[in-house]
């Protein structure tokens, strides 16, 4: 089943989550249904505060990045690229920083140049609660970072420099309205204020 997205502004994207057992209510229905939503918005990462849940919980889904096209070879860290992660815990980011332009399905038309380590080692558990640790590089290392610090309550745009920030605040402040078009279901924090 396809979820709302939570649009920028709504407080459960602010928040440091909480961690999960196996007894967690619906947890292959709730990964189910991550994955179909961020399928159906052409993502290839989602964390479960985007759609409204504070929980240790993202999934990823980096095979895009893989795949050759016009503008060149895919990025091969990313090919076959498909991970649930629960309870992640990032041990170690290393490397030179480099820019890639990002983009957030809470944040929708906004995509700016971030800077990142291209390294990290990431302990997770598995969607069958295995215990795994990899050392990923590239796009792969950078989709993590990006769906980490949601379930740490940061967003890309606190990378930003001041600057930047406020030359997109009226572009934030319509999102959280829901003064922007999308593609998909999302759930806008002031509407259901009924500002």
């Amino acid at each position: 089943m396809k979820l709302p997205i939570v649009a920028y502004g709504d407080p459960v994207l602010r928040k440091k989550t909480e961690e999960i057992d196996e007894d967690y209510p619906k947890l292959k229905e709730t990964i189910a249904n991550m994955f179909e939503t961020m399928y159906a918005a052409n993502g290839v990462g989602i964390a479960a505060p985007q759609v409204g849940l504070p929980i240790r919980l993202f999934v990823i889904d980096a095979s895009p990045f893989g795949e050759d096209d016009e503008d060149g070879p895919g990025d091969p860290t990313a090919k076959d690229f498909k991970r649930v992660f629960i309870n992640p815990i990032l041990v170690e980011e290393s490397g030179k920083k480099w820019a890639f332009s990002e983009g957030c399905l809470s944040i929708p038309h906004i995509n700016e140049e971030v800077m990142r380590p291209e390294n990290v080692i990431i302990n997770y558990l598995d969607e069958n609660f295995q215990e795994q640790e990899e050392e990923l590089t590239g796009l792969a290392a950078r989709v993590v970072q990006h769906e980490y610090d949601h379930i740490e309550g940061k967003l890309f745009i606190d990378k930003l420099s001041p600057l930047k920030k406020a030359m997109l605040k009226g572009k934030l402040d319509n999102i959280s309205k829901g003064q922007v078009r999308v593609s998909y279901k999302m759930s806008f924090p002031l509407m259901k204020k009924g500002r």
